[in-house]
């Protein structure tokens, strides 16, 4: 079983540039009075607590989601403020919500949501905080469901795949993946989430990736390690069919973390 933890990086600010564009993605697509479809691959727990000792231990949230509040790059309108809210209103004013409940706060009861969480003790906490009225769980591999739970219904909609890359492999696994989901559901947006790694491991992947969708959004951020020695450097997002406006907050967003 895989041993990576969520609760020592969340809210860190490769978190809040995927909230960031997860939260936009979803704004807009609840706009239309249609139903959607939301399904992730790698759920997590789905909350975590900024004030437990993991996140106190690497202090990665203080460098993330505090620090950009504090410099304000998020008005009380933006949906991803919104999600934040919404969730802090419900468990307290240190929760940090994982993807699961970004979507959770900005979907609506007509819309279908299917989480996949293959760790057991992950899978149960999720399980702890997201009601099966309110989702669908799946104890299940995510990159396997991925393909099971394509085209759903209804076919409007996103995935959001989210691994942790503790298998070397995944790298070359994703573009393949990704391309058997979206011959699938060639309607729906496919968000990969990646790390930027001093090693440059992504960037096979990130290649193959922009050549099989070339109008696909693919987007990177930089920004300090995390401490000295850390490999991870940024964070990137890989859009297939990104919805209207994605692009200009991840622009936003660029002139933000460049800002740091």
């Amino acid at each position: 079983m895989l041993s990576y933890q969520h609760a020592y990086h969340a809210g860190n600010l490769a978190d809040v540039h995927k909230h960031a564009l997860l939260a936009t993605a979803l704004d807009y697509l609840t706009h239309k009075d249609k139903p959607l479809s939301y399904i992730e691959t790698h759920a997590g727990r789905g909350l975590y607590a900024l004030d437990a000792a993991e996140a106190l231990k690497t202090g990665e949230a203080a460098a993330g989601i505090t620090r950009v509040e504090e410099l304000g790059w998020f008005d009380a309108d933006h949906p991803y403020a919104r999600a934040l809210a919404t969730v802090r209103l419900l468990h307290g004013p240190q929760a940090y919500p994982g993807s699961p409940l970004v979507a959770l706060s900005l979907l609506r009861e007509s819309d279908t949501i299917q989480l996949c969480e293959l760790h057991p003790q992950e899978f149960d906490a999720l399980s702890s905080v997201i009601g099966r009225k309110e989702a669908v769980l799946h104890k299940a591999d995510g990159y396997e469901k991925a393909l099971a739970l394509t085209p759903p219904t209804p076919r409007r909609g996103m995935m959001l795949i989210d691994p942790s890359f503790e298998v070397k492999s995944d790298y070359a696994t994703l573009p393949k993946l990704i391309a058997k989901i979206a011959k699938k559901w060639n309607v729906g947006i496919i968000a990969l989430w990646y790390p930027v790694l001093a090693s440059g491991a992504q960037e096979g992947m990130v290649a193959a990736l922009r050549r099989d969708f070339p109008e696909a959004l693919s987007h990177e951020v930089r920004f300090p390690p995390a401490r000295a020695g850390h490999g991870m450097l940024g964070s990137g997002m890989f859009v297939v069919n990104p919805p209207f406006g994605l692009a200009g907050e991840a622009e936003r967003l660029s002139a933000l973390f460049a800002a740091l």
